[in-house]
């Protein structure tokens, strides 16, 4: 591991695709900073690149202009190292309409090595390094320009030990016979996000929708889709246009005025005078409009929960045996779904399929034969 604390840029897209070129076979460490407070969509501050030990900084204006940069998160060849990666990605698709191909976690890589569940950068350095990271810039301002020095070299330490923390647990993986379980999550993983980022299917994730009828749930949708789009095209987060619970508000109550809008809890007097037609127009079309196809899950019935808890406890046993994370081999709403799902051809795919169906293979007919002993069960 170097101990070069030197702070390099690469300062045009010519420089970054001819420094990216020069090294096409290894792997790239990969991490960015950026601000979202008052926007919708997350402002690129910073982008961090590392090839071995040479550790680079790139102003996102220059990555953006560097067609090698592009390519590079593209390709399904070359392996990009992050680590926590979910609001990286979530940039690179919001920022450059992308999605990175060959992107490998390596908090998923230290979960499945039993080094710990969701374990934050630093304190994973600090247990495979015994090096302490200085945190105090995380909060800094990464639009301002000129960067301090201490942002910069902040910046560079959330790369300086990926790579070397890539091989740590690459050894380790592989002597668990792990290493391609952690290429086919951190795949999967990057699929699963990207497909949650459909913004018409928002309203499913709107916590106590469920207890809406399907038309109030038809009419949510209507409020959600718009609220998407509004808060798309004035970059704005959601909660600054309309919170959840207000939207939940409206659906249940289906105002059909600005008088009766007004009245519903917690609808601001400003959203009334500058929303009002478009909500009642959402309203009345959610109204008239089919119940949607897919309904927000409901929580688990009493007895759904016991047969959960059974479930669970076969699974949680591999977890165990295994020193696999529980919640990575069998996250809860994974579960939960199966049981939800038990009567359909689907049911519990998600846990047959690759490497967690090969070390859940041995409890995976007792946990059939636990479903199908409840299969009387209603919801």
């Amino acid at each position: 591991m170097s101990n070069d604390k030197a702070v390099r840029w690469l300062e045009t897209a010519s420089e970054l695709d001819d420094w990216l070129a020069s090294r096409s076979d290894t792997p790239l460490a990969l991490d960015t900073e950026f601000e979202r407070v008052n926007t919708f969509f997350p402002i690129p501050g910073l982008v961090q690149l590392g090839l071995d030990d040479d550790l680079r900084l790139v102003e996102p204006s220059v990555a953006e202009a560097s067609e090698g940069f592009r390519s590079c998160l593209s390709d399904p060849k070359r392996p990009k190292l992050l680590y926590a990666m979910s609001e990286d990605l979530e940039l690179f698709r919001q920022w450059l309409d992308l999605e990175p191909r060959y992107v490998l976690d390596l908090q998923i890589a230290a979960a499945l090595a039993g080094l710990g569940f969701s374990v934050g950068y630093a304190r994973m350095v600090d247990n495979l390094f015994d090096v302490e990271i200085d945190k105090s810039a995380t909060r800094s301002d990464w639009l301002a320009r000129p960067l301090s020095d201490a942002q910069c070299r902040y910046a560079l330490e959330d790369i300086r030990y990926l790579l070397p923390m890539h091989e740590r647990l690459r050894l380790l993986l592989e002597s668990r016979d792990l290493y391609q379980a952690w290429i086919e999550e951190s795949d999967r993983f990057a699929s699963e996000l990207a497909s949650q980022s459909d913004p018409q299917n928002y309203y499913l994730r709107i916590r106590g929708g469920w207890q809406l009828s399907p038309r109030q749930q038809a009419v949510l949708k209507c409020l959600a889709d718009w609220r998407e789009a509004e808060c798309r095209q004035r970059d704005r987060p959601r909660g600054r246009v309309l919170a959840d619970p207000v939207l939940i508000g409206i659906a249940e109550r289906m105002p059909t005025s600005k008088g009766a809008l007004g009245a519903v809890a917690d609808v601001p007097p400003v959203v009334v005078r500058r929303y009002a037609d478009k909500i009642l127009e959402c309203v009345e079309r959610g109204r008239s409009a089919e119940p949607n196809a897919d309904r927000i899950e409901p929580p688990l019935t009493r007895e759904e929960q016991g047969l959960f808890k059974q479930v669970k406890g076969l699974l949680r046993h591999v977890a165990e045996e295994r020193e696999v994370p529980i919640e990575l081999l069998a996250p809860r709403r994974r579960i939960e779904a199966f049981i939800r799902c038990r009567h359909s051809d689907d049911s519990g795919r998600f846990f047959r399929e690759g490497w967690r169906g090969e070390l859940l293979h041995p409890v995976l007919d007792d946990v059939d034969n636990l479903v199908n002993g409840n299969a009387s069960l209603q919801r």
